[in-house]
């Protein structure tokens, strides 16, 4: 059954991709129209300088669709991750991510995922130095609906962290 879903995954993402091609007509569809996920906040924060300060992040998934937890159930899919560059004066020394809720396809009711839908937080443990450092970090995640599958994408997620 597995092998069957990956292949299917890998037909959807097809199918996906002639939609964005305008091949596909199905107004319907919500999986293509706009973002299917968004950074929502906060765009800055300011934290002790050299000390290891929680932060949370506020993610919204489009309505329709679901992302994979951190930790899916299945090797093949794509875990939802958080990343600051290694290159930024502040320093991301760990995450903590919200539980998956479980989601059952159509096609398969035995296979139950660990999804994200709606708003989400990520907590986030970083140092800065101090100073005001804007910081480019990202999102990777694979976003489906209860159809089909788009390929994995990496959002930026722009803070401007201040350590005082």
């Amino acid at each position: 059954m597995r092998s069957w879903l990956r292949a299917l995954s890998g037909l959807a993402i097809g199918f996906g991709a002639l939609h964005a091609l305008g091949q596909a007509d199905s107004e319907s569809r919500s999986i293509l129209k706009g973002a299917a996920v968004e950074y929502m906040y906060p765009e800055q924060v300011t934290v002790a300088a050299g000390k290891a300060s929680d932060v949370a992040l506020h993610f919204r998934v489009a309505p329709g669709m679901h992302i994979n937890s951190h930790a899916p159930k299945d090797d093949y899919l794509t875990p939802t991750t958080f990343s600051i560059p290694e290159s930024t004066d502040v320093r991301l020394e760990g995450t903590s991510y919200p539980e998956g809720s479980e989601f059952v396809l159509p096609l398969d009711p035995k296979n139950k995922l660990s999804v994200y839908t709606g708003e989400f937080v990520v907590q986030a443990r970083i140092v800065a130095a101090a100073g005001n450092h804007l910081v480019e970090a990202k999102l990777h995640f694979q976003a489906c609906d209860k159809n089909i599958c788009l390929p994995p994408k990496t959002i930026p997620v722009a803070i401007d962290v201040i350590g005082k």
